[in-house]
């Protein structure tokens, strides 16, 4: 039997979940729930928030072009997020977009853009990156939505971070290996995938990288991946690691 119900519509809201509640939606996800999905009255949503697990609830109508959701029973207990960071250089519009989707389905607990000396693209639209979080969270069972933190420069990304955490440096220029035997030994505890630029790290970038007790630098094969394809490859290596499937 599946574990979760995928066949369900789901929807993320920031209000409090209680039984018994009733959730008044505003125009844009009522017209998602009547008009895009032609849910009609008395059909059953699963409701989460990231905080109190998901909820069954049932959809009614409320005034013109509103709907309303009653919520029924909690279905779901509030999962905890996993202690796996993604880095990564911004990419433009749809690439970025489909990271984002796939970083939040490989189970990122948080999602940090580091400007790096290649990076092509600065300006980071947040909002944007916020809403296909949830779309991802909504389509894929998640509960817990990855934190969504404000781009900064490598050195400034690098400072911050504490000495006992540990980066996987997807670096290209690392000698092809066996990656899951580079991996074998993560720590447990926070752990940060971080993913390059198109252009690649600088050399000092690099140095500054290894120069860490804590950086475990693994080669993704061969072949030169897309930004967006190789953080699909680290991040499942990293979860097949840490046993996160089994």
């Amino acid at each position: 039997m599946a574990k979760h119900d995928f066949r369900t519509r789901r929807l993320y809201v920031a209000e409090d979940l209680e039984e018994g509640a009733e959730l008044v939606l505003d125009r844009a996800r009522s017209n998602y729930l009547l008009n895009v999905l032609r849910l009609e009255p008395g059909a059953a949503v699963l409701v989460f928030n990231g905080r109190e697990g998901e909820w069954h609830a049932r959809l009614e109508p409320a005034a013109r072009r509103q709907a309303r959701l009653v919520l029924e029973a909690r279905v779901r207990p509030q999962s905890v997020a996993r202690d796996l960071a993604y880095a990564f250089a911004p990419l433009k519009h749809a690439r970025l977009d489909y990271m984002v989707q796939k970083a939040v389905e490989m189970g990122a607990s948080r999602l940090s853009p580091v400007l790096t000396r290649h990076t092509q693209v600065t300006r980071v639209n947040l909002d944007r990156v916020r809403a296909n979080v949830i779309e991802a969270a909504e389509q894929c069972g998640i509960l817990s939505l990855p934190a969504v933190e404000e781009p900064v420069s490598f050195s400034r990304w690098l400072e911050a971070l504490a000495s006992d955490q540990v980066i996987v440096f997807c670096d290209e220029e690392a000698g092809t290996g066996d990656p899951l035997a580079a991996l074998a030994r993560i720590p447990a505890g926070l752990l940060t995938v971080l993913i390059g630029p198109e252009g690649g790290f600088d050399e000092s970038e690099r140095r500054a990288l290894l120069a860490r007790e804590r950086t475990i630098r693994l080669s993704l094969g061969p072949r030169i991946l897309r930004a967006d394809t190789a953080a699909v490859a680290a991040l499942a290596l990293v979860q097949a690691a840490r046993e996160d499937w089994r």
